[in-house]
């Protein structure tokens, strides 16, 4: 009898075990941000869960096979970087999120991202200004952001927006190959306010604005 009440006792141990690993929270809100194909993916994690570790892990869409993201093992942060994982804009991507606890030595649940898609989910930023004045006008030079020509080199394209006093205003496209405009003739003492867009032909992708940055002619 004693013997079938100890194996009893050790079941209903076993069984407190097992739910102690199943109810460790998980993470929620598995999401990817991406900026200029920068591609950070981001979770929230359970309440009161300030000693849990993440583990991350990535697949491409259509495979069976989750893969382990270096660095994103074991971590406290609540993001991981996956742009060097998910850098083919054609392809669609999922990764996933799992808490664990070193103090109960139990994990939760994986949870799933939403599809990625690097080319269609991605925000493009809005490249800098720098107006310069010469004796031949005024020149614009554009900036794009770094992240975004280490990705893309030559195919990046822009337009400048140029609005005088009166509300009038002119579009310049500036190709793949120059990032300088001229601006000649422009009325003396007059306020000009410009703009730009970082455009992506192939992507079909286009920034908002740039903030105005305005100048007084001379």
């Amino acid at each position: 009898m004693s013997r079938l009440l100890l194996g009893v006792v050790l079941l209903g141990n076993l069984s407190v075990c097992i739910m102690a690993q199943v109810m460790l929270a998980r993470p929620a809100q598995v999401r990817f941000n991406s900026t200029d194909y920068r591609n950070v993916l981001h979770w929230t994690p359970a309440a009161n869960s300030s000693s849990l570790h993440y583990d991350v892990q990535w697949k491409i869409y259509g495979e069976a096979d989750w893969l382990d993201v270096d660095g994103c093992q074991g971590v406290q942060k609540h993001h991981c970087d996956l742009s060097a994982v998910t850098s083919e804009p054609r392809e669609w991507y999922y990764a996933r999120v799992r808490a664990s606890s070193t103090a109960s030595s139990s994990r939760s649940a994986w949870t799933l991202s939403p599809r990625f898609s690097p080319r269609w989910d991605t925000t493009i930023s809005p490249p800098a200004l720098r107006l310069n004045f010469t004796e031949h006008g005024v020149v614009v030079r554009v900036k794009p952001p770094r992240a975004l020509v280490r990705k893309l080199h030559s195919n990046i394209h822009y337009k400048v927006y140029v609005t005088n006093t009166s509300g009038a205003e002119e579009v310049f496209q500036l190709n793949c190959c120059s990032n300088k405009l001229t601006l000649k003739g422009l009325d003396h003492k007059a306020k000009y306010c410009l703009q730009a867009q970082t455009i992506l032909p192939l992507q079909a992708k286009t920034s908002a604005r740039s903030s105005a940055k305005c100048v007084t002619t001379l």
